[in-house]
């Protein structure tokens, strides 16, 4: 008789640990639930393609150059696992960017390091993403294409990336816009009423009568400013192959631009730049270049050196505030480019306002 008490004792002892550890079970199963609450997601990338993330992402290696101030703009430069080599350097001055394991280049990866630091999201231009996708899809890793290089799909594109973050990502992508749009807004309520545009040539410091003609960040900022990029037309079909032409002395002497903008890398620019004489002997030089030399921006001194960073990326819209400044100082007496600037690297990067960003020989 105790015996068989015993033997039910022990059937109902084992009866209430296999509850107990059902009930665990189900616990851990909805405890990632509740903390990932709108997933899976459904987004399209700006190559076209559907991707599903199954959960918020929290280890990311950017191959896009720009895609890193998205990312601390978004509060998610923890979640940055490795920087390509070129990131690394330029943002030096970022929050853990020293610490970042080197993952390539932004032409080409380092697969092997890649696939060791286990990342969930791969971000990539359109151009390497059919590579990248099939060496790294397989494994099990999401490749995502938001290249950032388009100042009017940049809100689309933060949109979508904080979208894979999560709810407070994304609350932070909308107040960005919100505060974007508001120093926009106040610049194109000016710029609407301007009919006799100034003439801009924009060219890319390192490399002669390479510019921005249609769809480029370098059209997009003179535009936003109110200029007209002589180079815009020669892309007037809108392709994206076209974007950047090489031009020629002879055509730019006889288009005759009234301002000549020079985007820069750091050996004129940049967070650690503390000395202009780099763009001084820069401007010089080029006011007497075959093609520069004879126009009206030459002869009027109207030559400027603006870091390449507020052209292309993020701070386009930053950058199209200076270039507003320069085009019509009368008009924009009372605009500050460098509050909105110092604003953005505080309130955004999180990190204090230095460094020499545009440039203009002292009249």
């Amino acid at each position: 008789m105790q015996r068989d008490l015993l033997a039910a004792g022990g059937f109902e002892m084992r009866l209430i640990n296999y509850a107990l550890t059902l009930v665990l079970c189900l616990s851990l199963a909805i405890l990632p639930a509740l903390g990932t609450e709108g997933f899976p997601k459904t987004i399209v990338d700006s190559a076209n393609r559907t991707l599903i993330i199954d959960e918020p992402v929290e280890r990311i290696v950017p191959m896009v150059a720009w895609s890193y101030e998205p990312l601390y703009i978004l509060g998610a430069h923890e979640k940055i696992i490795g920087a390509e080599k070129g990131s690394k350097d330029q943002y030096s001055y970022l929050t853990g960017m020293a610490d970042k394991p080197v993952i390539g280049t932004y032409k080409e990866l380092d697969y092997e390091k890649v696939i060791e630091l286990k990342p969930d999201l791969v971000i990539v231009q359109p151009k390497f993403i059919t590579e990248v996708d099939q060496k790294l899809s397989p494994l099990g890793i999401t490749v995502v294409c938001l290249p950032f290089n388009q100042l009017d799909m940049f809100d689309k594109e933060l949109k979508t990336l904080a979208e894979m973050l999560g709810p407070e990502e994304e609350a932070r992508a909308e107040e960005f816009i919100a505060w974007k749009q508001g120093s926009l807004d106040a610049l194109q309520s000016k710029v609407e009423g301007i009919d006799a545009k100034v003439k801009v040539y924009g060219e890319w410091s390192d490399t002669p009568w390479y510019t921005g003609s249609k769809l480029s960040g370098m059209d997009e900022v003179i535009t936003m400013a109110g200029g007209f990029n002589i180079a815009g037309p020669l892309n007037s079909e809108g392709n994206l192959s076209m974007r950047y032409p090489t031009v020629d002395a002879e055509w730019v002497l006889k288009e005759n631009p009234e301002v000549i903008i020079f985007p820069a890398f750091d050996y004129f620019t940049g967070y650690l730049q503390t000395d202009s004489s780099n763009s001084t002997k820069y401007i010089e030089e080029a006011k007497i270049r075959s093609g520069l030399n004879g126009t009206d921006a030459a002869e009027n001194d109207r030559l400027y050196v603006i870091d390449a960073y507020l052209i292309e990326a993020a701070r386009g819209f930053i950058g199209a505030q200076y270039l507003a400044k320069w085009l019509y100082p009368e008009l924009f007496e009372d605009l500050d480019p460098e509050e909105i600037h110092q604003e953005y690297f505080e309130s955004w990067l999180g990190v204090p306002y230095k460094g020499i960003w545009a440039y203009q020989i002292a009249e």
